[in-house]
């Protein structure tokens, strides 16, 4: 893989916005079909320029404008806000009060840094494949909840480009709700509790949330491979230590003195986990309080952690898909969640990568289609780049949407029929 150099973006964004970037799937998931009038011009986008120059409240008649835009500035990162209710760039002519935002996709926004409290291998904005599984574990606990709690169906995952991973729920009722039904949707998607000062971040207690035992059951798949192996929490004393201060103090005193006679974390793991099932099951004949520190531990190490006031306010702006990073250079991907085991970040293409495979492509076939029209042409080029499977994941989840939108159509057309 070619590699990045940020001092070469202020060349390659050029080729990248012309050539690479999805102008045509991204108007379609944007517009929302045209459900909705003028939809596409009240949303606001941000762009970041050359020298953190960061322009805010831009909006465009159609999505060819902003495409023409895109090529015109080339910004270093774009974000997008919400669909206001009159259009972003006129704002400084509505009265006072008059201009606000009207809905918004639903997004989270999981990163990496507020979880160096309990990785060992990283810290900071620093990953490595051990601690990406972490990313995994929060997508398949705050997917599965979506879908199966709250009932959603149009969620795009979408890899930051360095150090974490963003949602955008895009459900036409969801997009309408107000910050306090968004917030309470983070509330009841939230187990991690307390900030630095706070030791235990888990606190469990019966009758015990289906959605805390389906949580427990997503991160007991990778539990073993990831804390016990890959980041060896129950290693040393001094680690130990720091998981058995989430224990209750009955049992951590007999673990401190057994800990040291076995041979490593996954022994003392098992001998941690048979303490609280038998107090579980001494629990069930009424002999006990049951403990559930094991989960709680599982759950402070590995459970996924949402920044609340990106999710609640319908004005907060939000890295888009297919962004640049202006520090790895690796493209911001949607991530295929058939797929989401096998996802690399560090194996995402870069701008510079990809700019290489259009060179090594060459010119291919081009004189032989000179009558071919700019997005032909566009299409054929990203196609021809490992940028490809990742539009490709885009266009399915965005022809999903619009499937389903016509199915909904049909229905009540079909349902007017019927008076």
């Amino acid at each position: 893989m070619a590699r990045f150099e940020p001092a070469a973006l202020p060349e390659l964004l050029p080729v990248f916005y012309r050539r690479l970037f999805p102008h045509g799937v991204y108007g379609r998931w944007l517009g929302y079909g045209g459900v909705v009038r003028n939809y596409f011009q009240l949303r606001e986008f941000s762009f970041t320029l050359r020298d953190d120059v960061y322009v805010r409240f831009q909006s465009f008649g159609s999505p060819q404008e902003l495409e023409r835009e895109l090529q015109k500035t080339n910004p270093y990162k774009i974000d997008i806000g919400a669909v206001y209710s009159h259009r972003p760039n006129q704002h400084n002519t509505v009265r006072l009060g008059a201009f606000q935002p009207q809905e918004k996709e639903l997004v989270f926004d999981i990163d990496m840094t507020d979880y160096d409290d309990v990785r060992m291998c990283c810290s900071s904005a620093e990953i490595c494949s051990k601690c990406w599984t972490l990313m995994t574990i929060a997508v398949r606990v705050i997917d599965r909840a979506l879908v199966e709690d709250l009932g959603m169906k149009h969620r795009l995952w979408v890899y930051s480009g360095r150090r974490g991973v963003h949602c955008w729920v895009c459900d036409d009722a969801v997009r309408k709700w107000s910050p306090a039904l968004r917030a309470a949707a983070v509330e009841y998607l939230t187990l991690v509790k307390g900030g630095a000062e706070t030791v235990k971040k888990v606190n469990l207690s019966e009758p015990i949330h289906p959605f805390i035992r389906r949580s427990v059951s997503v991160v007991e798949k990778y539990f073993d491979a990831y804390a016990l192996v890959g980041q060896d929490i129950l290693g040393s004393p001094e680690s130990w230590d720091k998981v058995l201060a989430l224990v209750p103090e009955d049992i951590r005193e007999p673990l401190q003195g057994e800990f040291p006679k076995k041979r490593d974390s996954v022994q003392r793991w098992e001998l941690l986990k048979g303490r609280m099932e038998r107090t579980r099951r001494a629990a069930g004949t009424g002999k006990s309080t049951p403990c559930y520190a094991d989960w709680e531990i599982m759950l402070q190490y590995c459970f996924p952690r949402l920044d609340i006031n990106v999710s609640k306010g319908v004005g907060h702006l939000l890295k888009s898909p297919f962004s640049v990073h202006p520090k790895t250079g690796r493209i911001s991907v949607p991530l295929d969640l058939q797929r989401l085991d096998q996802f690399d970040p560090f194996a995402v293409p870069t701008i510079s990568s990809l700019c290489h495979e259009l060179d090594a492509a060459g010119n291919d076939g081009e004189q032989e289609d000179g009558g071919e029209t700019e997005p032909k042409r566009r299409a054929r080029d990203y196609k021809k780049t490992s940028l490809a499977p990742y539009v490709r994941v885009f266009e399915q989840f965005v022809e999903e949407m619009e499937h389903a939108r016509r199915g909904e159509l049909l229905r009540r057309s079909d349902l007017q029929g019927d008076f």
